[in-house]
């Protein structure tokens, strides 16, 4: 199958540090190359990739502080990834509502798109005229999706990690983790609170965005004071990866209705229980009582990081290993892409794929899919 994947301008594939949407696209155009078929991915020219790379700017926005109109770059981004559009089985869209916007100029091909984010009123607009597939990459992410009148709902696949790349501990030290973007909507204040009614170290290990940053000076770093909470900074790869091993829990104490939330993953990769509110997709992701805790008030938090200590590790692990690996979720999204294909013959009068394999170039495909 010829698949274009399109990641975000943000950050390069794979993320060096922050980064749940490229790193969850980076994993599917790897497994996707690794199971033989042909995939052109569009992202940053700073990006590694087994796939065919195609950019248009060398580097990631995020790197590029020369730039204030980023936006610009993003849309000339998204026209440029969907301008050989039709030499392809599929369009797999992970950029977001610029690309969502420009589909309806590529009516050869269907286009997917994965909903990382949620639907907010100004994005809204796009939503309701897109006429493409969308999958959410959690059920309670569907949920908060009423009255969308764009699109076909082709299913929901969950996001997946690396999990050989994350070292099983099962022994724990005895300090809390929070780690994400230092936000309102990811309750840094909230883990504070838990941590020093739980008697407990907290480190704290995130990013500060632009638009955080006073957040971050009036709420968060008064509260640090450098041996009970200390700020770890942003975490790349390695750090975050010896943090979870040594973490006795991780503390999600999130204030929104998070689509996925690949901390949550991580830790239990790592063998590492998780403390989470009850909120967006935690509670599909961490088996109460099995991988951790899903709560629903810091009273109930503080009370579970006592309880850490009946979890088995092995556990946690076998969870992520069984439900959120990577070519588990390349091989969901490879049955989302067949059915999508096979609704689009079916449309188009077309007889069902030979043996040749569905999505396969056939040179009636071609033929088709050009003058339809």
């Amino acid at each position: 199958m010829r698949i274009l994947q399109i990641a975000p301008l943000w950050e390069r594939l794979p993320p060096p540090a922050y980064g749940g949407t490229e790193a969850v696209a980076h994993l599917l155009v790897e497994e996707l190359v690794r199971l033989g078929h042909e995939v052109t991915v569009c992202a940053s020219g700073d990006s590694q990739t087994s796939a065919v790379l195609q950019a248009c700017y060398p580097k990631s926005l995020r790197t590029a502080d020369d730039i204030e109109a980023k936006s610009f770059y993003s849309w000339q981004h998204a026209v440029l990834s969907l301008r050989d559009a039709d030499a392809y089985d599929i369009v797999h869209n992970h950029a977001g509502e610029e690309v969502m916007a420009l589909s309806h100029l590529v009516r050869s091909v269907p286009m997917l798109t994965t909903m990382h984010c949620l639907i907010t009123a100004d994005s809204r607009f796009i939503w309701d005229r897109y006429p493409g597939y969308y999958n959410t990459i959690s059920a309670a992410q569907r949920r908060t999706m009423p009255g969308i009148q764009g699109g076909s709902f082709a299913g929901v696949v969950h996001n997946a990690i690396d999990v050989a790349s994350f070292p099983f501990e099962d022994e724990k030290g005895d300090t809390l983790l929070f780690l994400g973007r230092v936000s309102p909507e990811k309750g840094p204040e909230a883990a504070v609170e838990v941590a020093r009614r739980s008697g407990k170290r907290l480190i704290i290990a995130g990013k500060v965005d632009a638009a955080d940053r006073e957040y971050y000076r009036m709420k968060v770093a008064p509260l640090i004071d450098g041996v009970q909470v200390r700020f770890a900074g942003e975490a790349d790869a390695k750090m975050k990866r010896e943090l979870y091993g040594q973490a006795q829990a991780v503390l999600m104490p999130i204030a929104w209705e998070e689509p996925f939330g690949l901390v949550l993953a991580e830790a239990q990769a790592c063998g590492t229980p998780v403390i989470t509110f009850r909120r967006g997709a935690a509670p599909e992701i961490v088996r109460h009582g099995e991988t951790g805790f899903v709560v629903d008030n810091i009273d109930e938090m503080v009370e579970a990081v006592g309880r850490t200590r009946e979890i088995n590790p092995a556990k946690c692990r076998e969870n992520v290993e069984r439900r959120f690996d990577a070519p588990i979720m390349a091989a969901n999204y490879l049955a989302v892409y067949r059915r999508i294909l096979e609704q689009e013959r079916s449309r188009r009068g077309l007889q069902p794929a030979g043996a040749g394999g569905i999505g396969d170039r056939a040179s009636d495909n071609r033929t088709t899919a050009r003058v339809a």
